[in-house]
């Protein structure tokens, strides 16, 4: 390219970063960027261990989403500049800075496709065997082994946080806390009813086999100012917690089940030995499910929601999975597909977020 047309492509870019910059109003971030980092200087900061890990999460994340477009203006500025001195032995440099411009133009815009309320905010995945017995739970484990792996390799931090084993083979239900950048944002798109077709490994006959389980994804809402609950509208039953087949059964009353009377959201946790810690754990999915029902509803007045969306019943699935007669991973929503289905079930299913990320913001 010559100079001026340099010039054009680079004019244009700015523009584009410019506007895009004040959609997602990058400037309140630096703002606030600024206030954290004045406050970390503080003295007594550090006083409220808590709030002050809170603050260093909330600073991790805004940086996250503002240090990348302060690069991509930064650098525009500079070619530009760099530009304006009109040196022709500069130009094969300054072409090469304008295709990795555009890359990471490129990069930052599918980044800012994640703006939902909560799309910063770490998850929660809840996956529940449906129909199809012993091959449900079995499929209900093989999800929770996708998402574990996805986790992993994308260098999130995952932890179990609830399972309740199948009798024969797998799990009834799991629960999975996944942190790190867009956690939720990035796996939103995966709550719904997921449908397996294969040979059954539990059928005498090896017969063909359909199976269901529903993942429930929740954006992890630490903060309760974030989702105010009155006291008055739960209820706390604590029980005495036992493992499978009666194994590793505690002798204290440690496990927690707490109840959002209005709604109707129950949540029972019993993993931890701490009875506080496991009612800190049940609120916490307590006011991810409130959050989740307000973005469904459409409502910020936690007293207008109704109970749980029941809507994804076992049949209406989001996302279909065979592995006979053919191999197919198909969503029903993106049309996205790919017949690589190994690698799907291994963990490998940003195809499948991207596609669905652009999918949410076409419809």
């Amino acid at each position: 390219m010559n100079g001026t047309e340099l010039q054009t492509v680079l004019t244009d870019l700015q523009t584009q970063v410019s506007a895009d910059m004040q959609r997602l109003d990058i400037a309140s971030a630096e703002a606030l960027i600024s206030n954290i980092t004045t406050a970390q200087q503080s003295p007594d900061f550090w006083q409220d261990a808590q709030a002050a890990q809170a603050s260093m999460q909330q600073l991790s994340k805004l940086n996250q989403k503002v240090q990348p477009w302060q690069a991509l203006a930064g650098t525009i500025a500079d070619t530009l500049e760099l530009l304006a001195l009109q040196d022709d032995a500069l130009l094969p440099e300054i072409t090469k800075t304008v295709e990795i411009l555009q890359v990471e133009y490129a990069a930052c815009k599918k980044l800012a496709q994640y703006n939902g309320p909560y799309d910063d905010h770490d998850v929660i995945i809840t996956l529940y065997s449906g129909a199809g017995g012993t091959d449900a739970q079995d499929w209900a484990q093989m999800l929770l082994r996708m998402y574990t792996r996805w986790a992993e390799q994308n260098k999130y931090t995952v932890s179990l946080l609830q399972e309740s084993p199948g009798e024969e083979a797998g799990i009834k239900s799991a629960t999975l806390q996944i942190g790190g950048a867009l956690a939720y944002g990035k796996l939103k798109g995966e709550h719904g009813v997921h449908r397996l077709v294969r040979l059954s490994p539990f059928n005498a006959d090896n017969l063909r086999q359909t199976s269901f389980a529903k993942v429930d994804v929740l954006p992890k809402i630490d903060a309760p100012e974030e989702v105010a609950i009155d006291e008055k509208d739960l209820k706390v039953d604590v029980y005495r917690a036992g493992g499978h087949g009666g194994q590793s059964v505690n002798t204290t009353d440690s496990a927690v089940r707490i109840t959002h009377l209005p709604t109707g959201i129950t949540v029972a946790i019993q993993n931890e030995r701490s009875q506080l810690q496991n009612k800190e754990t049940a609120l916490t999915i307590v006011r991810s499910r409130l959050a989740q029902l307000q973005l469904e509803q459409h409502t910020q007045d936690i007293a207008k929601l109704k109970g749980p969306n029941e809507q994804a019943a076992w049949g209406n699935q989001i996302r279909n999975y065979v592995l006979h007669p053919y191999s197919m991973v198909k969503d029903t929503r993106t049309k996205y597909e790919t017949s690589d289905v190994q690698s799907v079930l291994d963990g490998s299913i940003n195809s499948l977020i991207e596609a669905y990320a652009e999918y949410a913001i076409s419809s």
